[in-house]
């Protein structure tokens, strides 16, 4: 048995390794950020050690945001811009395994141009709350949306306003959403997400989803950061890498939400949501679909496909140079199209 588990763990990593993927055995070697940050110096006692890198790294990563109590939950939510802006409000959500940070340059040159913005961390990532499965939130679908839509009201944010969704998991949430608000919504930008029922599934999330092997992969502290590094052409800055590691770092809690939520999802019937939910008869309002064409994980046939289901709807524009998280890796681009769109 030992032996079938052990096999079954190394065919996953190399599975990994030879598509998309995620590999939690790879990253001392094959990365940098995550080789500067764990990697010990001559005196190991006084400057390698977990509360040494916490305490460098414990204020960064808070651009703008502020902590907002909503029902019995407290969000960790960035805003910019003013309630009296010019040209609406715009709502960011992010993605598994990742957080609100990712937006923080669209956001500040977005309010520049005359836009209210909010980015929250969804319950159970980035410095939001993670509360205990089984404790008031058992990070399914209806619990996500149930209390997105109470933190709506906290904020006081009016419909309809515009709303820009990008990622796996918790951002197919924000997808879903909207298919129920409709109303809610005037215009809708997508950066790069599962759309399609053909839209492969990350080894990440695979490999949450294996007993056992789940609980191994969710309290690898740089399990964030590689995340967005296997998805790009590009390798994090340090002082990025340490913001994505820092709620995984300081605690467990991070890494058992996104277990909970990876194995409370159902993959398949989110994307068929999403794709018949998006289609020519059943959403008709202004969709731009911004999409990194370096995305190693989402090929640039998904953002395809999904456009000729709504033609008259959804506007593709491809984004030269950025992956999985254009916002992240080119935001300048990311802004001239929202720009243009809102």
């Amino acid at each position: 048995m030992l032996r079938r588990r052990q096999a079954m763990i190394k065919a996953i990593a190399m599975d990994n390794e030879d598509s998309t993927g995620f590999n939690p055995f790879g990253f001392v070697t094959d990365n940098p950020s995550s080789r500067s940050a764990i990697q010990l110096p001559e005196s190991p006692a006084e400057d390698g050690n977990v509360g040494q890198m916490l305490y460098r790294i414990e204020d960064k990563g808070r651009d703008y945001g502020s902590y907002i109590k909503s029902g019995k939950l407290r969000w960790f939510v960035r805003e910019t811009g003013s309630p009296e802006s010019r040209r609406g409000t715009i709502v960011f959500l992010h993605g598994a395994p990742t957080q609100s940070y990712s937006y923080r340059n669209v956001m500040s040159q977005l309010s520049d141009a005359g836009f209210h913005c909010f980015a929250p961390d969804w319950i159970g990532f980035g410095f939001s709350d993670k509360p205990q499965p089984g404790y008031g939130f058992d990070y399914t679908e209806k619990e996500f949306h149930e209390e997105f839509d109470k933190l709506l009201d906290v904020l006081g944010v009016k419909s309809p306003f515009f709303l820009v969704v990008q990622g796996f998991l918790v951002g197919s949430y924000g997808l879903t959403w909207a298919l129920k608000n409709q109303s809610k919504i005037s215009k809708l930008a997508i950066l790069n997400s599962p759309l399609t029922v053909s839209s492969p599934i990350p080894g990440l999330f695979k490999q949450l989803r294996i007993p056992l092997f789940g609980e191994f992969t969710c309290q690898n502290a740089i399990m964030a950061e590689r995340f967005i590094e296997a998805g790009s052409a590009y390798v994090l800055k340090l002082e990025k890498a340490d913001v994505y590691r820092l709620p995984y770092l300081s605690s467990s809690g991070p890494g058992f939400a996104l277990l909970e939520a990876a194995r409370k999802i159902n993959f398949s019937d989110i994307s068929n949501q999403i794709a018949a939910g998006y289609a020519s008869g059943s959403w008709d309002k202004p969709v731009l679909l911004a999409w990194g064409i370096s995305d190693k994980y989402l090929p640039q046939s998904v953002a395809e496909e999904f456009q000729k289901g709504n033609p008259s709807s959804v506007k593709l524009k491809l984004i030269e140079g950025a992956g999985h998280m254009p916002q992240e890796d080119w935001p300048e681009k990311v802004v001239d199209a929202l720009r243009m769109f809102f």
